[in-house]
């Protein structure tokens, strides 16, 4: 298991405000739950910002993911995700906040201004999803083949849908069979390339490590003598193959898998995705619902184009989820909010 020290951020995050107090101690209240946010490779590519009454949410390109995301389209998703954490504590504190998506043309890492608003009413739901913060986190593992409500499922797409975005659930066998081959076809493309996995092996640790960041090896299933070899293993050998059939059958015995799609395909289209991916994702752990990735098909440019024409969509595919009912999983390290928050 990781150290200690590297967990600290999951018991930082107490559920405190300070409702007089100053606009500053108000911002790093909240982002004592911020720094929990999801990210592509547990990446966490952001920084922020207080100047005076507005926090700045800001792109950390120092963490990106050339090979699998040469255009920074899931970087970007990721402070969507970040941003959707601010906003929901905010308002779980009875605290209303105004955002200012992209304000600065010439700024491109400039994500957003967030300014602290009047006193907001939060309904129950809001107070259930700010409470899932603390135990969302993926779960690679197998899961039940117990059927997900229709219900459950109804109020993780209307979230997506609040910022921007819908998200497609997939219960019909034909739909996950023919989705978990794209899955596996992009298994087998991406570890195909030296390139892309000496840039995976370098976010993968040992479960010892004391690292704030990456993917710790019992996240992939992996004991503490094999996370030590993961990452040599990882850059030497492409395991394709048994990663694609891995991965398939993960997709097919899910019960649900779901495809969040945006209308457009741009900086700003991807900043609403990361907000409704993190919406949907607090939502279906409100509900008890394990999520994890499944993202190869929309990383690959060809398959992009098969997922379209699969499901008979248009617009964008941003990222592809496999939901089901699964066992607790422990928690990934985190940078802490001193490690996240710039000197003016």
């Amino acid at each position: 298991m990781m150290k200690d020290s590297a967990l600290d951020p999951w018991a930082e995050a107490i559920d405190e405000y300070p409702l007089t107090g100053t606009a500053e101690e108000k911002f790093r209240a909240v982002l004592r739950w911020v720094v929990l946010a999801p990210s592509s490779h547990n990446s966490q590519p952001w920084v922020f910002r207080v100047r005076g009454d507005t926090l700045e949410l800001l792109a950390d390109r120092s963490r990106a993911l050339p090979v699998v995301d040469p255009d920074d389209r899931e970087l970007i998703i990721s402070c969507g995700s970040a941003l959707r954490f601010v906003r929901a504590a905010f308002t779980h504190f009875g605290q209303a906040s105004r955002v200012a998506l992209m304000p600065e043309r010439e700024n491109p890492d400039l994500m957003a201004r967030i300014t602290i608003g009047d006193a907001s009413q939060p309904s129950e739901r809001d107070h259930q999803l700010f409470a899932a913060i603390p135990g969302r986190r993926p779960n690679r593992f197998p899961v039940e083949a117990r059927e997900i409500s229709e219900v459950v499922l109804g109020r993780a797409r209307n979230q997506a849908e609040k910022d921007g975005a819908w998200l497609q659930t997939l219960t019909l066998d034909s739909d996950r069979v023919a989705l978990a081959e794209l899955i596996a076809e992009g298994d087998r493309l991406q570890l195909a390339d030296r390139h892309f996995r000496r840039e995976l092996a370098l976010w993968v640790h040992s479960n010892r490590s004391s690292t704030r960041d990456g993917m710790p090896g019992y996240a992939l299933g992996a004991g503490d003598l094999a996370s030590e070899v993961g990452p040599l293993i990882i850059r030497t050998f492409d395991v394709g193959d048994g990663r694609a059939a891995r991965d398939k059958q993960l997709a097919l015995g899910s019960p649900a898998l779901a495809v969040l799609w945006t209308e457009e395909d741009s900086p700003r289209a991807w900043l609403r995705a990361g907000q409704a991916l993190a919406g949907s994702l607090l939502s279906l752990a409100a509900d008890g619902v394990a999520v994890s990735y499944l993202n190869q098909p929309v990383e690959v440019p060809e398959l992009r184009d098969k997922v379209r024409a699969l499901l008979g969509r248009e617009g964008a595919p941003q990222i592809i989820l496999r939901l089901g009912y699964g066992l607790t999983v422990p928690r990934h390290a985190r940078r802490r909010v001193e490690d996240v928050l710039l000197d003016d």
